[in-house]
């Protein structure tokens, strides 16, 4: 152990005792991160056409989460409200800016791999954990916790490598950006970042470096720009290419706030459909996605048969999660930043050996903000206080304990939330418009039911899980 404060030490001695066994037996950690994924996976059901074989036998190992939201639509706000335990209301990071590492408040906080570090831990990370960009030197580096880690891939001061690209961009040929592209590539699966950053993650499963060890893995795609070698494509055939349920005037029942949530930068969502349909690339941009969902799940596929060789699958934690959703063309536009259902509904896979019932689920809504106290608990430790989230470790043991959580919040920008109960999803805005939809028989929210009298009590009840503080833009601080 290392040298640590006489307080931390005293807290590992007294610490309860891991689901697993002793103290001494605590459990590995395998904590996979895929971004910018939506359902569009087998066992979710967000697409008939998703080719995921390597998510749904993850799934049939242990329990899937099939309400599971995230705390915020965008990256930065997400992962670093996941890795320190505070939601983006209680620390005001809204948005992709600033580095969370600047802010006076997070200065005391471990952030979840440190705290297993620091908890005796070997750790290793790969890849987009904390927030950070390719194809762009300067988003390489990214926000990471550089305090984290024993070992970090590409570097400590670089979470993601280099990416191939085709020799033209945009290779789809959209004159607005080259971010919002696809294309093939003549590339071997192991020379892709991606690919990288999962072949250094294997050498770490297979190293004799002791236990207990917390590897965590950022996989990049299906993040854009959709860069696959061409077998991917070929997965899902453009003829076949079924597009996603939309319907006209769509978005004529909600106020303007909520008719231009992420209409600022440089890729603008709805001006992004409106090139997509002008140049008839619907087809070619889902058929990119759900190819980059394949390749993903092929990396998977690669992490999974590695631990197996490993032999510690047994003492192994899997936790499968994505960072938020993805629009490809509902409510007229594309990318995240909304807070409907298309872009705050993730995947949540959770393998606990000993714990978890294989191929157990549970409905009920939960959020990623639950990650950090629900590994602290199945690893018997002390969960920090200042963490946010409900540890799902009686539902992981029982699907049908009782849960006393109604509902999980979304946050994007300031005083702008997202309630999703078990039926209903409740959405407010900052000048005070409202949004409510029956995921039960609207599950594409085209209908917005927040005048409807009879469902008063429902927003009543909804409205109650709202944060009661909304810190200020971080931005503006």
């Amino acid at each position: 152990m290392r040298n640590l404060p006489a307080a931390i030490v005293l807290t590992l001695l007294v610490a309860p005792v891991s689901v697993f066994g002793q103290p001494d037996e605590r459990p590995d950690v395998l904590f996979i991160a895929i971004d910018d994924l939506n359902d569009w996976v087998g066992v979710l059901g967000g697409h008939p056409q998703a080719r995921t074989p390597n998510i749904d036998a993850l799934a049939a190992r242990g329990m899937l989460f099939t309400n599971t939201h995230t705390a915020a639509p965008l990256c930065n706000p997400s992962r670093t409200a996941l890795m320190s335990g505070l939601r983006p209301s209680t620390s005001g990071v809204y948005q992709n800016a600033p580095d969370w590492r600047t802010l006076e408040i997070f200065q005391d906080i471990q952030t979840l791999p440190r705290f297993f570090r620091d908890s005796g831990y070997r750790t290793y990370g790969a890849g987009k954990l904390f927030h950070a960009g390719t194809f762009n030197p300067n988003s390489y580096f990214g926000f990471n916790d550089t305090t984290a880690w024993d070992a970090f891939y590409p570097s400590l001061g670089r979470q993601v490598p280099d990416e191939i690209r085709p020799h033209v961009r945009p290779a789809n040929g959209n004159p607005q950006s080259v971010n919002f592209d696809w294309g093939t590539v003549a590339a071997d699966d192991r020379a892709m970042g991606d690919g990288q950053v999962v072949a250094w993650s294997e050498q770490q499963l297979l190293a004799e470096t002791g236990s207990p060890r917390f590897n965590a893995v950022g996989i990049y795609r299906p993040h854009l720009p959709w860069y696959l070698p061409q077998k991917y494509f070929d997965l899902h055939p453009l003829d076949d290419i079924r597009l996603p349920a939309t319907i006209e005037n769509d978005i004529d029942d909600i106020s303007e706030i909520a008719q231009a949530q992420g209409q600022t930068g440089d890729l603008l969502p709805m001006e992004l459909h409106k090139w997509v349909l002008e140049a008839g690339a619907w087809k070619e941009g889902v058929q990119a996605y759900l190819a980059s969902i394949s390749f993903a799940d092929a990396m998977l596929g690669q992490l999974l048969d590695t631990l197996e060789q490993s032999g510690r699958a047994d003492n192994t934690i899997i936790i499968l999660w994505s960072d938020h959703g993805w629009h490809l063309g509902e409510k007229a536009r594309w990318r995240k930043h909304t807070l409907w259902r298309d872009s705050t509904h993730v995947p949540l896979i959770v393998v606990a050996p000993g714990v978890t019932q294989p191929g157990s689920r549970s409905d009920v809504p939960v959020s990623l903000m639950d990650l950090y106290p629900t590994l602290t608990e199945l690893a018997g430790l002390e969960t920090p206080t200042h963490v946010e989230g409900d540890s799902l470790v009686p539902l992981l043991k029982n699907p049908r304990a009782p849960w006393e959580r109604d509902a999980v919040v979304t946050t994007f920008g300031y005083r702008n939330h997202a309630v999703t109960g078990h039926r209903y999803r409740y959405i407010t805005y900052s000048d005070g418009s409202e949004e409510l939809y029956d995921i039960q028989t609207d599950p594409n929210e085209w209908t917005n039911r927040a005048d409807d009298p009879a469902l008063e009590h429902v927003k009543a009840e909804l409205a109650a899980w709202l944060p009661e503080h909304n810190e200020p833009d971080a931005r503006e601080q």
